[in-house]
């Protein structure tokens, strides 16, 4: 199934991708022929999506893959790590899904070392983007530009310049992308937004967002830096600094990657979980498109050491519709809404996506909850707000790729989700109450409040133009 676009623009960029390619050295070699149709049952190649994952990590091994290939829609037939080993590695892991899912020896899976080099592939229709952070917007951009759809784990950007970028390029091309927001797929979090919006706990007032945290960690030495291992295009846009193991990912095995607890690759879990949690208060609240205009708090940052994200803190946030946020990792994860007439308190259960995720299940076994049990019996009637409803968030992704509607978690929302997380993080960093205008996307009247919606970009990797609110 190819849904590329064949207009000049397209044919410019796969022009200029591949006059950098050949430059470097890096010319494609054929691409793995299709199989029969018999081999994976009632759809036929032709109708098939062709993905390719990009990142290869903990994420893609454990969620993001596997949430693909498990649809007869789609085939996973390439993967891309800068990483050579964890590429090669992907490989097996797909080969052998694919093997035991058929009965027959499979070796359909081609592997890349550079995203550029996957873009450029006509026959993949769409990308999976499970980078790091800070990779995250950049490739998306540079996906759609060359007519790819796109599932692209959260958070959406590393700087809010970036997610602007972003969603332009995604509105700009009319592809798809879906952020990997999946709680907006789990029931539970659905049947509360809907309670929230129909007002069975009154008037919302005030919102509870509670995040896991993050240990701090030890000054580093300097590593040689792995064979097969490109950490000059993996540290992306950001500043040059050496290797050490913990600044990346371990070299054996795929647990929590160290990337998490810097600042450099992303925000902590201010954008980590906050990024779920935030989404699901704007998607119980109707601010989706929106963010908050007032925003305060404090955090703890380690003095010492090379993980350096926020350690406790307390951040508030005030919405134009009057509703008070307070965001913590001293709180209960999950969100608990309040109201005029009782609360709900909403968290994922028992439910994780990585074998290392940082939740405390035995804490967190009941998914709903509320100040009266027969909120949770209400039924939500035909002539009230009904949400739109996805029980599998990748497939719901591929659902929107062949239909060209668009799915539950949009990149606009993705970016207004992390923006709204960004904004807590300035505060963080600033000690002192900001004040932001969502309409713009600008901090009001405060200069040094805006110089953090964007970072310097290393030009080699930067999105051309960085584009921001202002600009537009």
């Amino acid at each position: 199934m190819n849904l590329l676009n064949n207009s000049v623009s397209r044919r410019s960029f796969l022009d200029l991708s591949a006059r950098t390619v050949l430059a470097s050295g890096a010319v494609a070699s054929g691409f793995p022929a299709i199989v029969p149709s018999s081999v994976f049952g009632k759809n036929a190649p032709s109708n098939r999506i062709n993905v390719a994952a990009i990142g290869t990590g903990r994420i893609s091994r454990d969620h993001d893959m596997p949430g693909v290939w498990k649809h007869d829609t789609a085939r996973i037939v390439a993967v891309c790590d800068l990483d050579d080993h964890r590429a090669q590695e992907a490989k097996t892991l797909v080969n052998n899904y694919y093997t035991k899912q058929t009965g027959k020896p499979y070796d359909g899976v081609r592997v890349y070392n550079d995203y550029r080099e996957v873009l450029l592939n006509k026959d993949i229709d769409a990308v999976i983007i499970s980078t790091p952070d800070h990779w995250h917007a950049p490739i998306a951009v540079a996906a759609v530009e060359a007519g790819k759809d796109v599932y692209m784990q959260k958070p959406a950007s590393l700087t809010i310049s970036e997610g602007r970028a972003m969603a332009d390029a995604v509105k700009r091309t009319g592809r798809i992308l879906q952020i990997g927001s999946q709680q907006r797929s789990s029931a539970q979090f659905r049947y509360a937004a809907e309670l929230v919006r129909n007002g069975r706990i009154g008037q919302l007032k005030k919102i509870y967002v509670g995040l896991p945290g993050d240990p701090s960690g030890n000054e580093e030495p300097e590593m040689p830096i792995p064979k097969g291992f490109n950490y000059d295009m993996w540290l992306g846009t950001t500043p040059e600094v050496y290797y050490t193991e913990k600044r990346v990912h371990p070299q054996v095995g795929y647990d929590r990657p160290g990337w998490l607890r810097c600042e450099q690759f992303g925000a902590g879990m201010i954008t980590g979980w906050g990024s779920h949690h935030i989404d699901c208060s704007h998607w119980a609240m109707n601010t989706e498109y929106t963010g908050p205009v007032e925003i305060w708090g404090t955090a703890d940052f380690p003095k010492s050491g090379l993980w350096d994200v926020h350690g406790i803190f307390r951040t508030e946030a005030r919405y134009e519709n009057g509703v008070h946020m307070v965001v913590s990792n001293e709180l209960p994860n999950g969100i608990k809404f309040e109201g005029t007439d009782g609360w709900l308190f909403v968290t994922r259960g028992n439910y994780s996506v990585t074998a290392s995720d940082p939740v405390n299940k035995a804490g967190n076994t009941k998914a709903l909850d509320a100040s009266n049990p027969k909120i949770l019996e209400s039924v939500i009637g035909p002539s009230e707000v009904h949400l739109p409803v996805s029980t599998d968030h990748h497939g719901n992704w591929l659902e929107s790729v062949a239909s060209r509607r668009q799915p539950i978690a949009p990149a606009e929302v993705g970016h207004r989700s992390c923006s709204a997380c960004l904004l807590h993080h300035a505060t963080m960093k600033l000690k002192r109450k900001l004040y932001w205008d969502p309409k713009t996307e600008q901090f009001k009247n405060d200069d040094e409040a805006n110089r953090l919606l964007s970072r310097p970009q290393r030009a080699a990797y930067a999105i051309k133009p960085v584009a921001t609110a202002k600009a537009r």
